[in-house]
């Protein structure tokens, strides 16, 4: 084997995305992305739910609701802990280089 394979063999990764090796701006990259993915995610997920719930309850709740109270509580939640778990991925990587 390769020393690169056994390097790559030693660092965990999750569903086959590396754990190592991000920089400062990927980390922060991979929080946004993953914080906007939540956001219109569960906002088109509440939206459709919200459509059922007036066509077939016969109400009428605003759909701009599902933005407020869905779509952006999730997001910043995913947001505060995607930069606390790509930031400590981060600090880690600069500990063990030195």
């Amino acid at each position: 084997m390769k020393a690169e394979d056994k390097a790559a063999q030693n660092h965990g990764t999750f569903l086959g995305f590396p754990l190592e090796g991000f920089g400062f701006f990927t980390s922060l990259l991979l929080a946004a992305a993953s914080g906007f993915f939540t956001f219109f995610l569960v906002t088109a997920l509440s939206i459709f739910a919200l459509l059922f719930w007036n066509q077939f309850g016969h109400h009428n709740v605003n759909y701009a609701d599902t933005y407020l109270y869905c779509g952006f509580p999730a997001a910043v939640v995913v947001w505060t802990i995607a930069l606390f778990v790509f930031g400590s991925l981060w600090i880690r990587a600069k500990i063990h280089a030195k």
